[in-house]
């Protein structure tokens, strides 16, 4: 998946595990949203509506699993470790030499080995008002730009008060949080790259790197370290 690919809305038939075996991956849903680093995968259940997109490169891996077949039982979209033995039975089953005797056996380990974990969706929506839209295109493409609401008030010809209620009516958050939660996502595809976090911090607009992660903790429970550290192999 090249920078930007983004596969459409669209359903399957059978359920699908959607994992980035290079890259992160963004998984939208039409009530939430998930990024995943090579660490999580997604149980995408069978009929459930959803888009895949990559900002930056990517390499997508996918088991189709026929609902019948399966043990899961969830209905909603469920982040899972992915850990490398996740990563050699969807390279097994990748195999056109495959017996179907073979073939079973290996999805029954892959399906048994589906283990729910936390994940983070730093998905955000744009305001709907036109000086508010503005403020978040700037910060989409700059998001270490450190302006104040009056600051950015001056740029597009609104009040500090006006952003702010924009803010919070069309998008359910605060300038603030909603410009924390813009540049954690931002930061997402060079975590995955092992930058180090004092740059990735730099570029995203925090004066440290305890600051970043102090706000990744606030927002997810959990360090950036402890987020994208490998799953069990057992």
């Amino acid at each position: 998946m090249p920078a930007g690919t983004v596969f459409d809305w669209h359903t399957h038939e059978d359920h699908q595990l959607a994992w980035a075996s290079t890259g992160v991956l963004t998984v939208r849903s039409q009530s939430d949203a998930w990024v995943l680093p090579t660490t999580r995968a997604l149980f995408i259940p069978a009929g459930v509506r959803h888009e895949t997109l990559s900002q930056g490169a990517a390499t997508m891996r996918s088991a189709y699993i026929r609902p019948s077949f399966s043990s899961v039982t969830w209905t909603v979209c469920t982040p899972v470790i992915a850990s490398t033995l996740m990563g050699e039975l969807l390279g097994r089953l990748e195999r056109e030499d495959l017996s179907p005797e073979s073939r079973t056996h290996t999805e029954r380990v892959l399906v048994d080995l589906l283990e729910p974990v936390a994940s983070v969706s730093f998905d955000v929506r744009l305001p709907v008002d036109e000086r508010a839209c503005r403020v978040a295109d700037f910060l989409r493409r700059d998001p270490a730009d450190n302006r104040t609401l009056a600051e950015w008030g001056k740029e597009v010809g609104a009040s500090a008060r006006t952003l702010a209620r924009s803010f919070v009516a069309d998008t359910g958050l605060p300038f603030g949080r909603w410009r924390t939660r813009l540049r954690l996502g931002a930061a997402m595809e060079e975590l995955a790259r092992q930058s180090p976090v004092a740059n990735v911090a730099r570029d995203v607009g925090y004066e440290s790197a305890s600051a970043f992660v102090a706000a990744f903790r606030k927002e997810t429970g959990i360090t950036p370290a402890e987020y994208f550290r490998k799953g069990s192999d057992t």
